[in-house]
């Protein structure tokens, strides 16, 4: 918990509730979080995490090829990368986009969608999660889909969430900060859940998490990862000394904790560099490095070649 703390202090997260949906049977939706959902309540963030709060009936929902997700009344269930995907009664369907059917919201008020075939109702409140880091090697290790019984988040959670939202519908204020809060704690307990059912063997980052000593500097090592870390320093954030939290660290992840940390910097790097057209400066200083030009020398003893050269050989590849 304290590692996961740290990663989400670090991600800033704002977000808020902005549609309630009312559907009934049969309806097929296909949805995704989009920029302008958020601009009422944030500044566009550079990654969304979207979410759906079932508060009556029942759906499913599918990403891409895999296993659709049935979600019941009270469970809300989180995309960590807001993938594309299909919500409905059933997904036999064809799938109506939702940017089709949204009705703008009165001056205060949710937008809204109503749609369907007049028979089982389900309605479902929309919400998303946003930050400004361009890559977290945290949410890129989560699974497309997770879901979370609100019930069993805490029944002061639940009975909030669920005033909260009761009060959005009702055009009522309700104060956005409160929900994104509350948003975060949820997110929060599902991946706790996700990540306490993994097996320790499976995954080398999960058995670290799952360590009260490394699990504490994956925290900070991801939340803070432009940071001037040294083992020493790292060492002394978690109060251990640092031959103690070296070994530890290296027998648990399977390398030492400063090349831990530069092989995730270059990760998020070559990840910015392929699916950004942010200018190499910025993301040498997202990453750490105070100029573009040791950036390119250290990006070039990793892969052989510059970041820009790798830019354009991975968009050619891509194209």
């Amino acid at each position: 918990m304290d590692a996961l703390l740290d990663m989400l202090r670090a991600m800033r997260l704002t977000g808020g509730i902005f549609l309630d949906a009312e559907l009934t049977a049969p309806w097929c939706i296909s949805a995704k979080v989009g920029p302008e959902d958020c601009s009422p309540f944030t500044p566009e963030p550079r990654h969304i995490i979207a979410y759906h709060y079932v508060t009556a009936g029942r759906c499913v929902l599918k990403v891409g090829g895999q296993q659709p997700v049935q979600i019941e009344s009270g469970e809300i269930v989180v995309l960590p990368r807001n993938d594309d995907h299909v919500l409905g009664s059933a997904l036999n369907l064809r799938p109506v986009s939702a940017e089709q059917l949204i009705q703008p919201g009165p001056e205060g008020g949710l937008a809204k969608i109503i749609y369907g075939g007049n028979g089982e109702r389900t309605q479902i409140f929309c919400g998303f999660l946003g930050n400004d880091l361009p890559h977290n090697a945290f949410i890129a290790m989560l699974p497309s889909v997770l879901k979370l019984d609100v019930a069993e988040g805490g029944s002061w959670i639940e009975s909030t969430f669920r005033f909260a939202t009761k009060e959005l519908a009702g055009r009522h204020a309700t104060s956005p900060a409160m929900l994104a809060k509350l948003a975060e704690v949820l997110f929060m307990e599902a991946v706790r859940r996700y990540l306490s059912s993994q097996p320790p063997a499976g995954n080398t980052w999960t058995a670290g998490m799952r360590d009260p000593v490394v699990g504490r500097a994956l925290g900070l090592l991801h939340g803070q990862i432009a940071r001037r870390w040294t083992t020493e320093a790292l060492a002394r954030e978690i109060a251990v000394s640092r031959s103690a939290f070296a070994e530890r660290f290296t027998r648990v992840i399977g390398e030492p904790p400063m090349r831990y940390l530069a092989r995730q910097r270059f990760e998020q790097a070559s990840a910015q560099l392929r699916d950004s057209a942010d200018p190499i400066v910025r993301i040498a200083f997202d990453i750490g490095y105070e100029s573009e030009a040791a950036f390119n020398r250290a990006f070039r003893r990793e892969y052989g070649v510059p970041p820009a050269a790798w830019r354009r050989e991975h968009m050619v590849r891509k194209a």
